[in-house]
């Protein structure tokens, strides 16, 4: 942990952030309200595979939730990545910035993939589409944390 100097601006100065979204395979008292409950089977090898082509593009309309104030689209994935802890399933974020809604969107995308009902090349037409409508359903919100938020040395303040 680190202070920023008085002149930093919290969300418009972040160099980066990372989000983890859960997923649990097992009904949990103890994970109802951190992870989402998913019943189904998942190729999580088809998910990384899917979640790789995120580095191909910048415009992630297709991710973003309508009419929100955003003046640009355009942002830079720097890690996507799916990881089974046998019991559960984190998936890993990385980008200069986020859209509204982006992460539940595309772990919704992703998740179709994972069911089979999504190849590669409909990963990409959907990205592609910059059309909201195409992508996956967003999953529930209660899985998703933000993680990391990276600044650049500049703006930290000594303790």
């Amino acid at each position: 942990m680190f202070l920023v100097k008085p002149e930093a601006h919290t969300r418009f100065d972040a160099l980066s952030r990372t989000y983890q979204y859960f997923i649990t395979k097992e009904k949990s008292p103890f994970r109802s309200e951190s992870h989402w409950k998913m019943s189904h089977e998942l190729d999580v090898d088809k998910m990384n595979q899917a979640a790789k082509l995120l580095f191909k593009y910048e415009d992630f309309t297709s991710f973003s939730k309508l009419h929100t104030d955003a003046k640009t689209n355009i942002c830079k994935i720097y890690k996507a990545e799916w990881e089974d802890r046998g019991d559960e399933l984190v998936f890993t974020v990385s980008a200069d910035r986020f859209l509204r809604n982006m992460v539940r969107a595309i772990v919704g995308t992703l998740v179709e993939v994972g069911r089979g009902k999504l190849d590669m090349d409909g990963f990409c037409q959907v990205i592609e589409s910059q059309n909201r409508s195409n992508a996956g359903t967003s999953v529930p919100g209660h899985g998703l944390f933000l993680c990391t938020i990276e600044y650049p040395e500049d703006l930290k303040q000594e303790v």
